[in-house]
């Protein structure tokens, strides 16, 4: 892989895993369309960029979350647990994402060398599954829009979220479209939906890269340039696809996302089938 190929993944790493269209499967697209070796290795370290991009958008809120959650831990052994997990939101909130990564927690480490298989299956898994991304997309922009912010998410919602999480290891399923339509549908606020969305990412993220850490490291030390490069556009994709995504979830609707899924995946799907025949 040269520094453009990698530069390119980068950017479509660091867009499609906040914007509703599957990081996974696109991926998956880029490495084909560019010919080069998919490297689970360099996909990883590319999550990390979109990690760091995460945890700079939404900085104060995950400082406010670990000072409250560290409390809280402080509430536990006084055994006023429960009166500071009423009265101080972003203590539920930092419980909350803890209660939610589980589900996928049990996907990753029961289900692996499944997922995997997929992942190196033909095209036409992802391009199935993006087309599911679409309508879910879709359906979920028919929901009645939902009060449920900050201040009275209850561990129903989040869980719900988490299991929409899980959900999204399937290549092609993404994971920022299935959670924020979990949350719409549960009857979270458009906004919010997309904060709680984005910020569950960050323990999915991260554990993911320390399983794989291994692998990352062999492949720094054969190919650091175009990783590295990689990473840094992954990292500015990241950050604006947030920015956009936020401003756009809240002024507008996401059927375009929906029409985007429904065309990429159609035309993939059949181009791989035909290639089969």
């Amino acid at each position: 892989m040269n520094i453009i190929q990698a530069i390119i993944i980068g950017v479509v790493q660091g867009l499609t895993e906040f914007l509703p269209v599957s990081s996974s499967a696109h991926l998956v697209f880029a490495h084909n369309i560019l010919n080069v070796e998919s490297s689970l290795a360099f996909d990883v370290f590319l999550h990390l960029g979109t990690l760091i991009a995460v945890l700079w958008y939404f900085r104060w809120d995950i400082i406010k979350m670990l000072k409250s959650w560290w409390l809280s831990i402080g509430d536990l052994l006084q055994g006023r647990f429960m009166q500071g997990f009423r009265d101080d939101p972003y203590k539920r909130l930092a419980w909350y994402v803890i209660l939610a990564t589980i589900p996928v927690g049990i996907v990753g480490v029961l289900f692996e060398d499944s997922v995997d298989a997929l992942f190196a299956g033909a095209l036409y898994v992802p391009a199935f599954f993006l087309f599911v991304t679409g309508t879910i997309l879709y359906l979920s922009q028919r929901m009645p829009g939902g009060n449920i912010n900050l201040h009275n998410i209850t561990k129903k919602e989040a869980l719900f979220m988490g299991l929409g999480q899980a959900c999204a290891v399937l290549p092609g399923l993404s994971r920022s479209g299935t959670t924020i339509s979990a949350g719409l549908v549960a009857g979270l606020d458009k906004e919010f939906a997309a904060k709680f969305s984005f910020i569950l990412s960050i323990p999915a993220i991260f554990g993911a890269f320390i399983f794989k850490l291994k692998d990352i490291g062999s492949a720094m030390d054969a190919n650091f340039l175009p990783i590295f490069l990689g990473f840094i556009a992954s990292i500015i994709a990241g950050y604006f696809a947030i920015k956009w995504m936020l401003d756009l979830i809240q002024n507008k609707s996401l059927d375009i996302f929906a029409y985007y899924c429904w065309v990429v995946g159609i035309v993939v799907f059949m181009g791989s089938i035909a290639h089969i025949f």
